[in-house]
């Protein structure tokens, strides 16, 4: 190319950057053969490239990370999990595994999405295919944790629709379903004691009317028709907010991540001017130190840090494999990490402060005041809006504030599902499903009736099970695994490479040594503290125990994603062409990133469709003369080139001032490129 100076009046730098590119793409020889053109979509190696698909804008995937740490992962699970745990010895182990393993793998993560331009599955299978296995499993979780995480946004339309009644049914016993048992508190001064027995008129509401819960596991009793019919409502909204990917779901999120954080502080600051808040926040702050040598405790913590982030379910690397090429990962994980920490907070001052209000009113303490059960979000915050200066209102506002968090969760659960299964299975998908409205559709009515058990009678013990197995128990280990896939087998180098090339700065020595030592070694070490400490989970402060083939069927939802990495290992070792064990293993540990045909980058210009280099040929005719061969057409169709031009013959553009083109005789001759 001539100096910029001697370029013509014409010519501009977008039209440089595009010549450049068109014309180092258009000298590849076309036609050669369709499998093997890397412009072919049905070629071997297509579903390796990184996707064309972005966010619209960078609001879009910060949105989208927010939506999910402010979900269901914080203001359902974290007080569940933190009340189950014993207050505030939960937070010690909750930052320990923050700073040390979740920070450090939600950065991995984004890295990894973003690098390879894929959903869990496609990206481990990239970087190790021996691994490829952790991908799945993570997906398979993230389905598990899809089927019941939707029960929850059934609850909250129920709640919601409740809210509209004059009067609200929570607030007294004076309905057909109380028990003898019910109690409605008192003050303080009144000097009266809540029975041993006695439940409040929000946690007979849940159980009695809503659940209408059996005895247990073992009696599952009836269908609830009216929360199938919120089920069936919840699902509905999830695949219409869902069936056109992140176009469709990043423009809802602009409220649903938005509105809920502005509630949550309105009702934590109402909720700390309740009586006997104090001794609430004071069960959270202050940790029972001799409870840390409980193994659920940690298990917990490791869990929720990794359900309110969203990593090894694989929601961020789908996430993150939306991002342009160049996006800043760093900023992005100190400010999702941040947001969720102050979340967590946030919903735990709230939580607590009501659970002490509560405590006061019936005479009684902050541990023993309701059941440790996955519904505790609808005892206690329903008896907390009753308390708000025109409860009706703060009611019909807080369960709308609840279905869009749980709106926001199951977004990103459905979506890396349905990503992840594009990506590792494309060609199954394109010859069977074909569209994506079909896949997102398939998986919500797979979902849907998966979680059909859960709204039975006696489905809120099968709820707290498979809650328990399906998203606490595996998890550490399928952090473990993909921890040391990336970063010991791929290896630390490679990654700090590739996040340099993108960011244009390397991981710092923290983030390093968490990836390759410390984060590792943590959580191997809870997750083998947990086999030796296993403690059978039980509902309602242990007051039902399940029966041994309840357990049996929790250790099967836990095998379901555990046994997805040694068998997809076991397949990648048989198909892979060594001739020894020791061959075959270095094969499947071998990197199996896609690299561009021309420069051999991951990351490149060239990618570009047939159409788009037709339409940029067309503009830039104008500017640039091309050079042809007499025997040749005389413009370039990228949709024939493949079919109708010989092996090597192509098109070369070269540019010519009008000074040139007016010196130099109008022949092939005195082209040059």
């Amino acid at each position: 190319m001539p100096h910029r100076n001697d370029l013509d009046a014409q010519s501009s730098k977008h039209s440089e950057q595009s010549f450049f590119r068109y014309n180092r793409v258009a000298k590849v020889p076309l036609g050669i053969d369709d499998d093997d053109s890397f412009m072919d979509m049905s070629d071997e190696a297509a579903h390796l490239k990184p996707r064309q698909q972005h966010w619209a804008n960078k609001m879009q995937f910060v949105l989208a990370c927010i939506g999910y740490s402010v979900g269901l992962g914080n203001v359902w699970r974290f007080p569940y999990m933190c009340y189950k745990s014993g207050g505030g010895v939960f937070l010690v182990p909750y930052c320990i595994i923050l700073f040390i393993c979740s920070i450090p793998l939600l950065f991995m993560e984004l890295s990894v999405g973003q690098y390879t331009g894929r959903g869990p599955i496609g990206a481990l299978g990239q970087l190790c295919p021996l691994f490829k296995g952790a991908g799945l499993a993570s997906v398979v979780v993230s389905f598990l944790m899809s089927t019941y995480y939707s029960v929850i946004i059934g609850y909250s339309i129920y709640y919601f629709f409740t809210s509209f009644k004059t009067e609200m049914p929570w607030i007294d016993c004076n309905n057909r379903w109380n028990t003898p048992d019910c109690w409605v508190p008192q003050r303080k001064e009144l000097n009266t004691t809540a029975p041993d027995t006695s439940r409040t008129p929000s946690e007979e509401f849940f159980e009695n009317k809503v659940l209408q819960i059996s005895a247990g596991l073992e009696y599952p009793g009836m269908m609830r028709w009216e929360l199938f019919a919120c089920l069936v409502c919840a699902w509905l909204m999830v695949y219409f907010a869902t069936w056109k990917s992140i176009k469709s779901s990043a423009k809802v999120r602009y409220f649903t991540a938005t509105f809920p954080f502005v509630l949550i502080i309105i009702l934590m600051f109402r909720a700390i001017t309740l009586e006997g808040a104090a001794e609430g926040l004071r069960f959270f702050f202050r940790p029972n130190w001799s409870e840390l040598k409980n193994a659920n405790v940690w298990i917990n913590a490791a869990s929720q840090n990794f359900n309110s982030l969203g990593i090894t379910f694989g929601s961020m690397i789908s996430f993150a494999s939306y991002n342009k090429y160049n996006n800043n990962i760093l900023r992005d994980t100190i400010s999702v990490s941040l947001v969720n920490m102050g979340t967590s907070l946030l919903v735990g001052i709230f939580a607590f402060s009501t659970l002490g209000n509560l405590a006061l009113e019936q005479n009684t303490n902050v541990r023993d005041v309701i059941g440790d059960g996955p519904g505790m979000i609808f005892v206690v915050y329903p008896q907390a809006m009753a308390k708000m200066p025109y409860a009706q209102l703060w009611a019909v506002m807080f369960f709308f504030m609840l279905l869009c968090l749980g709106l926001n969760s199951q977004f990103a659960i459905v979506e890396v599902v349905v990503t992840s299964i594009q990506d590792g299975f494309p060609r199954w998908i394109k010859r069977h499903l074909g569209y994506h409205e079909i896949v997102v559709l398939f998986v919500c009515v797979i979902a849907c009736l998966f979680g059909l058990p859960n709204i039975i009678q006696g489905g809120i013990y099968y709820f707290q099970l498979m809650d328990h197995y399906a998203a606490s128990v595996t998890i550490m280990f399928l952090a473990f695994c993909q921890m040391i896939a990336i970063a010991w087998f791929y290896g630390t180098g490679r990654l700090s490479k590739n996040v340099k090339q993108m960011t244009g700065k390397a991981p710092s020595f923290y983030l390093k040594s968490c990836w390759l030592v410390l984060g590792p070694c943590l959580l191997f070490a809870i997750w083998i503290l947990s086999l030796i400490n296993y403690k059978e989970p039980t509902y309602h402060n242990g007051r039902y125990t399940y029966p041994d083939w309840a357990y049996g069927i929790g250790w099967m939802f836990a095998s379901l994603s555990l046994v997805c990495i040694p068998g997809y290992a076991i397949i990648n070792f048989m198909r892979s062409s060594g001739d020894t064990f020791w061959e075959r293993i270095k094969i499947t540990l071998r990197p199996n990133i896609y690299e561009c045909k021309i420069c051999g980058e991951h990351h490149c210009e060239h990618d570009y469709p047939e159409q788009e280099q037709y339409m940029l040929a067309q503009e830039l005719g104008n500017v640039y003369k091309p050079t042809i061969k007499p025997s040749q057409k005389t413009a370039y169709n990228a949709m024939h080139a493949s079919h109708t031009e010989p092996h090597g013959v192509h098109t070369e553009y070269t540019y010519q001032s009008n000074e040139e083109q007016a010196t130099q005789p109008a022949t092939d001759e005195h082209s040059v490129k």
